[in-house]
């Protein structure tokens, strides 16, 4: 018992640790690096979408900062091709044989600025990458270092010259995450913060070694067997609303979750335990983590988009009329 309470006080003093060096350089947002921090923490991958000049790029960066480990920034663009991004093979004329020069790929947290700004084949590049944690460079394979974090960010104003993202990468992302503006009094502290003009200095707190450790406690968080029925409830429900006594949803809803999403809704539930100093997973857990989990990947129809119903709106209707355990 001596033991699990001291892992615990460990594991509150390394997240406390981390969210207080986040919040010298970024102002409230207090959701955005939340859910930033399960995705590390359970080593899925984050996509962020929100206007320019919400503090997207300075959280990720000010994350890698607190956690002592590399971070390469992505600018995706129109002419961005895929060695760019994982690496190509180089000639050396003075051996007469080509060496491997790795892209910025090869680092442990990964930006994706404006990742829809790219055509398909270099979104697709990152596929491998995201999925098997692992990068093929002519005929050679590499596996990437742990932890390895891809977060993305795309603009959702801005679509001439986009390239909207496919349904079997959106899948690839663990949570996707709208990020809202701040509030009057977090939007004249950070005009406080900035007259100053001097850098603000982030100390990291964490080692890649404590984060793979937490993640091994994450893993093993005790999960009830109704949570499990609930878990699975609500993603069979964005399948077969009708089996589930949703079938007002029916018409709306073209596809489902997949089971992915079943395996990233339970283990996002049990880091939102994990960040609450819990040793065990509620409902609620569930119900405040689904709608990142599930909000792309499920597809609405277009009966839906007449009627300006929303995957949130679905997501949202589900969870309130599957009943908790």
């Amino acid at each position: 018992m001596g033991t699990i309470t001291q892992a615990a006080s460990a594991d509150a003093a390394l997240v406390q640790g981390v969210v207080r060096q986040v919040a010298r350089r970024v102002v409230g947002q207090e959701y955005m690096v939340e859910r930033l921090l399960i995705g590390l923490l359970t080593g899925g991958h984050v996509l962020l979408e929100g206007v320019p000049g919400l503090a997207k790029t300075l959280t990720v960066r000010t994350l890698a900062e607190a956690i002592r480990t590399s971070f390469q920034r992505i600018q995706f663009t129109p002419d961005l091709l895929p060695a760019d991004v994982v690496g190509t093979q180089v000639f050396d004329q003075g051996t007469g044989s080509f060496s491997v020069k790795k892209g910025p790929i090869f680092a442990n947290v990964i930006l994706a600025d404006e990742i829809n700004r790219a055509p398909a084949k270099v979104q697709s590049a990152l596929l491998e990458a995201m999925q098997e944690k692992q990068v093929t460079i002519g005929g050679q394979t590499f596996k990437l270092e742990e932890p390895f974090l891809v977060l993305a960010t795309q603009n959702p104003i801005e679509q001439e010259g986009t390239y909207p993202l496919p349904e079997a990468q959106l899948d690839r992302f663990m949570l996707k995450l709208r990020v809202g503006y701040p509030t009057r009094e977090e939007e004249k502290e950070i005009m406080r913060r900035m007259a100053g003009g001097e850098p603000i200095v982030v100390s990291p707190t964490a080692s890649p070694e404590e984060i793979l450790d937490a993640r091994r406690r994450i893993s093993e968080l005790y999960m009830d067997e109704r949570i499990v029925d609930y878990i699975v409830e609500i993603v069979h429900a964005t399948r077969h609303p009708a089996e589930s006594g949703l079938g007002d949803l029916a018409p709306l809803i073209e596809f489902g979750a997949s089971p992915r999403a079943t395996i990233a809704l339970a283990q996002a539930s049990r880091a939102h335990a994990f960040l609450r100093g819990r040793t065990f997973v509620t409902p609620d857990d569930v119900k405040a983590i689904a709608p990142d989990v599930l909000r792309h990947r499920v597809l609405t129809s277009f009966e839906a988009d007449a009627e300006e119903v929303t995957s949130d709106d679905v997501v949202t209707r589900v969870l309130e009329r599957i009943e908790s355990p």
